[in-house]
Order: C-alpha cells, then structure tokens, then sequence
C-alpha cells in the first residue's frame, strides 16, 4: 500500500507564497501522474495542476502563472510552489500520483488559508 503524506500548508496573507510537499511511503511504486487538487468547502474538489513523469505539465486556468509543480522522481515526491496567494485560493489540498500500474492514491489533504 502507499501512503501520501502532504505537508507545507498553512495561513498566509494576501500576496504571500507557500510550497506544499507530499512524500509518498509504503509500496514501492513507479508514479506516472502527479498532481493537486484542492476542495473549498462547500464545493467539489477541482484539478489545481499535474505534472507527467517525462515533465509534462498542466495547470488549471485561476493558477497559471502563479503555481509551479514540481516532482523529484527518485524520490517520488511532488511539490506545489504557491506565490501571489488570493483569499479565493483558500482550501484544503490534496495531493494525487496515478502509477504505472494505473492505481491512483490520495493524499490525506493540507490546509491552506489565505487572509485578505
């Protein structure tokens, strides 16, 4: 079994930065897809971005240009860079890796909580 771990939430103001990590442990797996999502409350949990195992990236439309994915395959790990944080960006985030064997893991989700 793999257990993903996230890590780096917390509050922050308006304009501010944070970077959310998650390690994985457990199984030994080989990810394919990494990403985040986040869930506000009161709505449905949406794709923030992924990043494929080769580098390809995708990121949703409200953070482009302001979050940046990462991942360190040896380690299979996968960050989230965020900078010019909005009160709208407030959520809890839930990291996500899909392996080669197409098995998908969650995260259990960090708390990110951006003051106006």
């Amino acid at each position: 079994q793999v257990q993903l771990v996230e890590s780096g939430g917390g509050e922050v103001q308006a304009g501010g930065s944070l970077r959310l990590s998650c390690a994985s442990s457990g199984s030994t797996f080989s990810a394919n897809v990494m990403g985040w999502y986040r869930q506000a409350p009161g709505k449905q949990r949406e794709l923030v971005a992924w990043i494929g195992n080769f580098g390809l990236k995708n990121y949703a439309a409200f953070v482009k240009g302001r979050f940046t994915i990462s991942r360190d395959n040896a380690a299979n790990t996968v960050y989230l860079q965020m900078n010019s944080l909005k009160p709208e960006d407030t959520a809890v985030y839930f990291c996500m890796v899909t392996t080669t064997s197409t098995d998908t893991y969650w995260g259990k989700g960090t708390q990110v909580t951006v003051a106006s």
